[in-house]
């Protein structure tokens, strides 16, 4: 029994003994320089990322509220290594702040309670894991400590976040009042299409669209998106949302399968508005945070687009896709990164002539936008073609038409990004920066990752194969 416990719980068991290391070297407070802090958190984040790579097994513990296997390791695989990204990223903005290991700390937490809803069998868990992810993140949002709009993103956040938890948890409690149970294994058998549950459906799919930012639940992802520091974005952009959507697809799918009909017509109208909200707001932002956050809101549309499937193949694409989503967008934050740091710099007119002076960088960059758009040969192309795929599989072709339009607006927008970089004359461009050897290494993983995911077709098997 202990060695079941030891080897079902290892990922959130890891994650906590490194924030307890974490505080008690912050206590002991004999660490001075921030350099020292990074290189020890980034080390205990490689052997968290490596511990998913032990023995694993299926099983319940706690009486059927915590449950794991093999796919739910890979999901929690995927979060490690974004996380062990993003921080091997903000290297050069930590460097000089003053709260090193709150960060981190914070951070962790945020991705433990995310586990904690990963695993979840029971909705209780599940809503505790939820509040556990979604407070530190409120802090982590105000982490620019001397900015106005860092404030003003934190608080957006935790009010409206507040918000969509108790509209979820309203939805909860109808489920709870209807069926006497918040078991996910019983809760299937119970729900039968009473008025009071297809309520409770809707209650529960809000809470889920905000955290995904889905329209018309999207209006604080810009704000707090462009408030908040670059690597807290590219957390919100990618391991945040990346968490959701593999909740999504273990509790709404299998939960309210007696509601299917009801279940897709919410998704086709979701996936609609969110595709073409996200596209066309794109296009106004100069802001590049802002212009990611509208970008962000469109990949979600996609990944709706493949849960929308409700089958195998839908459930695989999707999970592939946010392993692509992750190369893309953390190579593309990763550069906005550096460029914030070193050069303070953050509207998409700053990178006119940035080729001229920093032409790594720029070509990083470029094949990440490349990528969200799907342009082959990178692994987004890939990615969105098997998302069409399982959208195609359920016959509804005028939503995979709608999908496929909206491909060729978000051309226009990425490609105007890369326009300012290689074509747009600037007599001042950003001058050459010499990032950390940290930050240019998770750049090196996100360009290994986008050019080699997509043809690697082992990886996708192997991922269709633990769905199954």
């Amino acid at each position: 029994m202990n060695t079941d416990f030891f080897i079902l719980m290892k990922s959130e068991l890891s994650l906590t003994l490194i924030i307890f290391i974490l505080l008690i070297l912050k206590v002991w407070d004999g660490i001075k320089d921030n350099s020292t802090w990074l290189h020890i958190t980034n080390f205990l984040l490689l052997l968290n990322f490596a511990v998913g790579f032990i023995s694993s097994a299926d099983g319940m513990l706690f009486n059927g509220m915590f449950h794991s296997n093999n796919i739910l390791v890979l999901e929690k695989s995927i979060l490690n290594f974004g996380t062990l990204i993003i921080s091997l990223q903000a290297f050069d903005w930590l460097k000089s702040h003053k709260h090193v290991p709150e960060f981190f700390i914070l951070l962790l937490t945020t991705l433990l309670g995310m586990f904690f809803m990963i695993s979840s069998g029971n909705f209780l868990m599940f809503y505790l894991g939820l509040e556990i992810a979604s407070i530190p993140l409120a802090a982590l949002a105000n982490f620019d400590l001397g900015k106005l709009k860092s404030s003003e993103a934190a608080v957006k956040m935790i009010l409206l976040s507040a918000f969509s938890s108790c509209i979820m948890l309203f939805g909860i409690s109808l489920l709870y009042g209807s069926t006497g149970t918040l078991s996910f294994s019983e809760l299937p058998g119970l729900i039968g299409g009473g008025h009071l549950q297809i309520l409770a459906l809707i209650f529960v799919f809000v809470g889920f669209a905000f955290k995904l930012s889905s329209v018309p639940f999207h209006l604080w992802t810009a704000d707090v998106y462009e408030g908040s520091p670059v690597s807290v974005t590219s957390y919100l952009s990618v391991i945040s949302k990346a968490a959701i959507v593999f909740v999504f697809i273990s509790v709404l799918g299998p939960l309210f399968l007696n509601f299917q009909g009801m279940w897709y017509n919410m998704l086709f109208l979701s996936i609609v508005l969110t595709i073409t909200v996200g596209n066309l707001f794109a296009i106004r932002q100069d802001n590049i945070k802002r212009f990611l956050a509208f970008s962000s809101i469109a990949q979600a549309g996609y990944i709706l687009l493949g849960l929308s499937a409700g089958n195998q193949m839908g459930t695989s694409s999707t999970i592939y896709f946010l392993l692509v989503y992750i190369f893309s967008n953390l190579g593309a934050f990763g550069v906005i990164g550096i460029v914030s740091a070193l050069a303070k710099k953050e509207n998409i007119s700053d990178y006119k002539g940035f080729y001229k002076t920093n032409k790594l960088l720029s070509w990083v960059l470029t094949i990440s936008l490349f990528s969200l758009a799907g342009i082959p040969p990178t692994a987004g192309f890939f990615g969105k073609m098997f998302l069409v795929t399982a959208g195609a599989s359920h016959g509804n072709y005028i939503l995979v038409i709608i999908a496929s339009l909206n491909m060729i607006v978000s051309l226009y927008y990425y490609l105007r990004v890369v326009k300012a970089i290689f074509v747009d004359p600037n007599d001042a461009p950003i001058e050459k920066l010499n990032a950390s050897f940290s930050a240019k290494l998770g750049l090196i993983i996100c360009m290994v990752g986008v050019v080699l995911v997509g043809f690697a077709s082992c990886i996708y098997d192997y991922i269709n194969s633990l769905t199954i």
